[in-house]
């Protein structure tokens, strides 16, 4: 069989209504296949546009998403999303049959035609898109959920920013204080041992918003570094309206760091390996905690400021 045949032997013409593909398809090797039942559910309404039946034909059977091509479909007419083909071993997930290289064509080009809602609508995004650029805005979407921004474990849990402040409070216990200014104390018995580790992540609420302290030690290549930086609980666009400073000293010598806090759209990771922040030597720092030096006694003291 050619690709392309099967329930999508007849091409649909890009951007036709479902009215008019009731209308003009009639053969009967359509009249039991699911776009005929999308365009059947159309009858007594030619001016309108019923995009749940089609929607729901392109749900990918496997992985419940929207599907987008390549599209393909075994000999019976049932589809499933390139992604999954491969997960199936070519094998129909619905009748078992072999799955090909057979495109649905129709239900790709019916696909241009739609407008569908971004998937975070609930979340306060209210636009419309056309089908094939539904997703990429969807994965920028500034309402699109967050990431947990604990660094101490790799946390799969998403929200939006109330929520995740009550989930750093309640399953992280991360510290959380109130104010614009900030001096925080440091201390490890054995400074020798950096693993990559995140020391600490502390919230403040200043100016009706939530920034994160992160403080940690780890390796710019063999050199062992202690880093500390901000990251805005919120968008790109708004940290943007923020500037903060960092400042550790001691013995009459001072390190100091001003910058805008990246957002938490910036992973963690992300945020560190750039080095976006105040990084300060392990000698140094030794240096900063008096003594023998053998034990890390930093203070970090910092400010967070609203640009005008």
């Amino acid at each position: 069989m050619a690709p392309g045949g099967g329930i999508c032997k007849d091409v649909i013409e890009s951007r036709i209504t479902f009215a008019e593909y009731d209308m003009a398809t009639s053969s009967a090797e359509l009249r039991g296949s699911p776009l005929r039942k999308a365009a059947t559910s159309l009858g007594g309404n030619l001016g309108a546009t019923s995009t749940n039946d089609v929607h729901e034909l392109l749900e990918c059977p496997v992985c419940l998403n929207l599907m987008y091509p390549p599209i393909y479909q075994c000999p019976n007419g049932h589809t499933v999303c390139s992604i999954c083909k491969a997960r199936v071993h070519n094998s129909c997930p619905t009748c078992r049959n072999e799955l090909g290289n057979i495109r649905c064509l129709a239900l790709e080009k019916v696909a241009e035609s739609l407008e569908l809602p971004c998937r975070y609508q609930i979340l306060g995004c209210h636009d419309i898109f056309p089908y094939y650029s539904k997703l990429k805005h969807e994965k920028n979407c500034r309402y699109r959920p967050y990431h947990c921004p604990y660094a101490g474990a790799e946390c799969s849990v998403t929200g939006d920013i109330p929520f995740l402040v009550m989930h750093l409070k309640n399953d992280h216990k991360v510290d959380m204080h109130d104010g614009c200014t900030f001096n925080h104390r440091y201390v490890k018995s054995n400074p020798h041992e950096v693993e990559n580790a995140t020391w600490m992540l502390t919230v403040f609420n200043c100016f009706g918003r939530q920034f994160c302290l992160h403080f940690e030690a780890f390796h710019i290549g063999m050199a062992p570094v202690y880093m500390a930086f901000l990251r805005f609980m919120g968008d790109e666009d708004d940290a943007r309206q923020f500037s903060y400073s960092l400042e550790v000293g001691g013995y009459g010598r001072k390190v100091t760091w001003q910058g805008v806090p990246r957002s938490i759209r910036d992973s963690h990771r992300k945020v560190r390996d750039s080095q976006d922040g105040l990084i300060i030597q392990r000698n140094l720092a030794l240096f900063f905690s008096g003594g023998d030096r053998q034990e890390l006694k930093l203070k970090v003291a910092g400010r967070i400021w609203k640009e005008q």
